[in-house]
């Protein structure tokens, strides 16, 4: 590869003429490289394995700091002069800086010293100086303090007092009781007085307990609150300064776009279930190379996006390997950006068709199990409605057709199908009982070291980028699997996987992730890299007959 001084300029050439330009632009959530864009973040690779950027990617041991992969890109574009180069560009900051040599700038710099967003931050930092000081202070401490004993004190003795007055009305009503035919009626009634006064006693014993506590809590609260109040105020002023500098900052970020036209965050996102913009919008690489290109008279023509370091513990993130776009933070924003291009379809939205019959794998009048084919849905989407479902529908016009489990889309192998509500009820209590034997078989992308084991890796779901998944040992659902490896051959891994519980994306997450088998599933177009399918396949389900009590073992050969 070519040397080159990276640093000298945002616009590298790009010398090449094998590749033919693509007729439209990268749909950048889902999308195949385009070999110039390849290209171009081989060049921008090449340079980042040489240059020291004062950043711990986690690729050195001997690096300091703490340890950050970060997301790059490229944008392959033309200038005036009909040259083909390229942008780069980081996302978030990288050696504590927004601004580096040959990286595109950022749309707004917060970490200029000079800004408003600098000046309105340290005013926060003051007013969070003046809140801890105020909050550390002895008087404040010791009024804090005397008030929490005093209602701590307070209340164990209410609660003492209150069930002595219990324990003393229980014995009265048994007195009552045991006394009425000792004594005559007059002393009865006597007697009956004295527990009276005895009751009228405690009430008043509690009512002046209550008094002479609570003025002196009063007293105690009114001190505190006095010291709270000024602390209250800082709060409050905190809140207003920092809601007023974050609208600020939403204002300064203006994105263009294709037509000219500009927009801020606050109005990209106002439209969106969001409603206001999440942290970090705008901050991404690919709105920096857009903002670039628009602002300099450059037309876009394709683009990548790479990780370079290593993976965040809770994501699937390999070295060199490209991602989309994120949904969260960039969607709205290169909606807007994108208009007045020719972008690629959103592949996502096509419409998956199976018109031939799917593969029955066993039937009778309770249920039947079906072969699904990769690429089709269990059920219908928001975009596509045929499925199992609706083809098993159609199939039995006259049952109501329920799936006891589903597979993802890109999963091929077993469906179980109900033909009533009975049968399906009994089917998923076995699915829930976690009675049903199952076994998926996959290739791996690469080889592992261990040939049998077991991964509990908890997951949730990828709020920035659904409906991809995140290990999260804070807010995830327990996920487990056992595996055993089948056979190896030419660098890929047969496997069996038996999911114990069913999260989505389970397997795929288990086998990709650095804490799992470090080795994504061949064709894993979330985890891994696209191929002609998802090499992930339902191959083997052992459940009991919900009618006719009889174990039931279904095969299903693997397509590959």
């Amino acid at each position: 590869m070519p040397e080159f001084n990276f640093q000298e300029a945002y616009f590298h050439n790009l010398q090449s003429t094998a590749f033919s330009l693509p007729q439209k632009f990268t749909y950048p959530f889902y999308y195949t490289p385009h070999k110039l864009s390849v290209l171009a973040a081989q060049h921008l690779q090449n340079y980042l394995s040489k240059a020291n950027l004062n950043h711990n990617f986690g690729l050195c041991p001997d690096s300091k700091g703490l340890i950050i992969g970060k997301m790059f890109g490229v944008m392959v574009v033309k200038n005036n002069d009909n040259t083909l180069g390229y942008l780069a560009a980081f996302s978030g900051k990288l050696a504590n800086t927004n601004n580096l040599p040959g990286f595109v700038p950022t749309v707004f710099d917060t970490l200029n010293p000079n800004g408003f967003y600098k000046k309105g931050e340290q005013e926060l930092n003051e007013i969070n100086k003046q809140i801890e000081i105020l909050e550390a202070s002895n008087e404040y401490v010791v009024a804090k303090r005397n008030l929490e004993l005093s209602l701590s004190l307070y209340n164990e003795e209410l609660r003492a007092l209150k069930e002595t007055i219990k324990q003393k009305k229980i014995a009265r009503k048994k007195l009552r009781i045991s006394e009425a035919d000792k004594l005559s009626n007059e002393d009865y009634n006597i007697f009956l007085e004295t527990l009276k006064n005895e009751s009228i006693q405690y009430n008043l014993k509690l009512k002046h307990f209550k008094k002479f506590h609570e003025s002196n809590i009063d007293d105690l609260k009114q001190k505190w609150n006095n010291l709270k109040h000024k602390i209250d105020l800082l709060k409050d002023l905190r809140q207003t300064k920092s809601a007023a500098l974050q609208k600020q900052i939403h204002q300064q970020y203006k994105f263009l776009n294709a037509l000219g036209e500009t927009k801020d965050l606050l109005d990209i996102f106002k439209d969106t279930t969001l409603r206001v913009p999440p942290a970090g919008a705008g901050e991404c690489a690919a709105p920096k190379l857009f903002q670039y290109a628009y602002e300099n008279n450059l037309k876009p023509i394709a683009m990548a996006e790479f990780w370079w370091g290593a993976s965040p513990k809770s994501e699937v993130r390999k070295h060199k390997q490209f991602y989309p776009s994120c949904r969260s933070k960039c969607e709205p924003i290169l909606g807007h950006m994108m208009q007045g291009l020719t972008v690629e379809d959103n592949p996502i939205l096509e419409v998956k068709k199976h018109n031939e019959p799917l593969e029955i794998l066993y039937e009778d009048d309770y249920l039947l199990l079906v072969n699904k084919p990769a690429e089709f849905l269990s059920v219908p989407g928001k975009t596509s409605l045929q499925s199992v479902q609706t083809k098993m529908q159609e199939y039995l016009p006259n049952n109501k057709v329920l799936l006891v489990h589903r597979l993802d889309m890109s999963t091929s192998g077993i469906l179980l199908v109900a033909k009533n509500e009975r049968t399906h009820k009994k089917l998923q209590k076995q699915f829930i009982n976690r009675s049903v034997k199952k076994r998926y078989v996959a290739i791996l992308n690469g080889e592992i070291d261990t040939q049998e084991g077991e991964i509990e890796l908890p997951l949730r779901v990828d709020l920035d980028n659904r409906p991809q998944q995140l290990v999260c040992f804070q807010y995830g659902k327990p996920a487990k699997t056992k595996y055993k490896v089948v056979a190896v051959k030419n660098g890929k891994t047969r496997i069996h996987f038996f999911p114990i519980t069913g999260r989505t994306h389970q397997l795929r997450v288990h086998a990709a992730h650095s804490s799992g088998l470090n080795t994504p599933i061949f064709g894993d177009d979330l985890y891994g890299l696209k191929a002609n399918r998802l090499h992930l396949h339902a191959e083997f389900l052992s459940f009991e007959h919900p009618v006719k009590k009889k174990e039931l073992n279904i095969f299903c050969k693997a397509p590959f």
